[in-house]
């Protein structure tokens, strides 16, 4: 095994045994013996029975509510022993509103060949490990395409970048269904983008192929984080890298960019219709929670100063417990709006994320098609952040 090889393996050893280390059950998994009643799997039993409900009683005293999302009504039934916060509750049925990819990837499958159930804290911990593990191949591959030159130490400082300095360990820190669904979008994007990174280098022969692996990674992504859905568009860039060639082939790269996610879209679509009687609903607004969700604006621009504070300015409350990062004042949330949790802003916590300013400085030594190909990829790695930062922002 070359030095390289060692050096990268050695820091992937060290990343995925922090994981492993930090991974904690939410106070509400903590207890329980074998994860049955954890809300993914609570899904796949409702699966398993042939609901798309999770397989879960209503409480009677809660269906006799006048009106079951009055945040003052359904306190009581929030807590234990109900456990119906975040839950989403629709004609004497409760779903899951956050997104099912998670169910059908790992969950399921798992139960189905072990006979056993998974808990939230180790889901998230195989969805980290493998998008981090996505990301460090795919710093691999652009060190030995395009930057040779650069010292093995630098790139295994990268990787321990790609590693610890994110959201990783915060999330891992307190696995819940919510860092599952995010967990999971993290790592099918991270795969969707290995994908667009072959279909950009590999073969024509290949390139449909690539694409469509790409596509249907990021379709599984919108299923388990809708919002994702915009960023979608990254699987157009190998399409527009090929416009000038024969239009043939041109259509060959639309349709593998396009069909699987719009197969798969239209199972979300059909999925929620079964479920709330409307392809645009994924129960968001049937939550059981301390807030009015029907009432309440989810998305505006009212949001985007607020959130674009927390998310690049607002320096992390820190703590002395792991993750060291706590609950930011209530001052400081707008009136009327929830608690905002863990949050903290990247470019005031994470002073690596500044060193993307220095991205056009990649191509300054490389020329000719081999520069065009870099900058392709480029512009796909960042559009997919800009989008979806913008839409998280509203």
């Amino acid at each position: 095994m070359s030095c390289a090889w060692k050096s990268l393996a050695a820091v992937c050893v060290l990343v995925i045994g922090v994981y492993a280390y930090v991974a904690q059950s939410s106070a509400w998994e903590m207890w329980s013996r074998d994860g049955a009643d954890s809300n993914y799997n609570l899904l796949v039993q409702g699966f398993q029975v042939r609901q798309l409900g999770l397989k879960k009683e209503v409480p009677p005293g809660f269906t006799r509510l006048a009106d079951p999302f009055d945040p003052v009504a359904n306190t009581p039934y929030r807590g234990d022993p109900y456990r119906l916060n975040d839950l989403s509750y629709y004609k004497g049925r409760l779903y899951l509103y956050f997104g099912v990819t998670p169910a059908l990837i790992l969950f399921w499958p798992y139960v189905a060949v072990t006979g056993h159930y998974l808990f939230h804290r180790q889901a998230v911990l195989i969805f980290c490990t493998v998008g981090f593990l996505a990301s460090v191949g795919l710093l691999r591959a652009l060190w030995r395409r395009y930057f040779p030159e650069v010292s093995v130490g630098i790139v295994a400082a990268g990787a321990l970048a790609l590693g610890l300095a994110t959201v990783v360990p915060e999330q891992l820190s307190q696995a819940d269904f919510y860092q599952v669904a995010i967990s999971c979008a993290y790592m099918l994007m991270m795969l969707a983008l290995i994908a667009i990174w072959s279909a950009l280098h590999e073969p024509e022969e290949k390139k449909c192929r690539w694409l469509a692996t790409a596509s249907v990674a990021y379709g599984l992504a919108v299923g388990a984080r809708p919002s994702l859905l915009f960023g979608a568009v990254i699987l157009l860039v190998p399409v527009f890298q090929a416009w000038r060639g024969q239009w043939r082939r041109v259509w060959a790269l639309l349709l593998a960019a396009t069909v699987p996610i719009l197969l798969i879209g239209l199972g979300l679509m059909l999925y929620n219709v079964r479920r709330f009687d409307s392809p645009f609903e994924f129960g968001q607004h049937y939550e059981v929670n301390f807030c009015r969700q029907l009432t309440r604006q989810l998305f505006g621009l009212r949001y985007l100063w607020f959130n674009f504070q927390f998310y690049f300015l607002q320096p992390a409350h820190w703590s002395a417990r792991f993750p060291f990062v706590h609950e930011i004042p209530m001052n400081l949330v707008p009136p009327g709006d929830p608690a905002v949790g863990g949050a903290f802003g990247i470019l005031t916590t994470i002073p690596l994320a500044w060193l993307a300013l220095a991205v056009p400085l990649a191509w300054r030594s490389q020329s000719g098609p081999s520069s065009l190909t870099l900058r392709w990829f480029v512009m796909a790695v960042a559009s997919l952040f800009g989008i979806c930062a913008l839409t998280l922002g509203l």
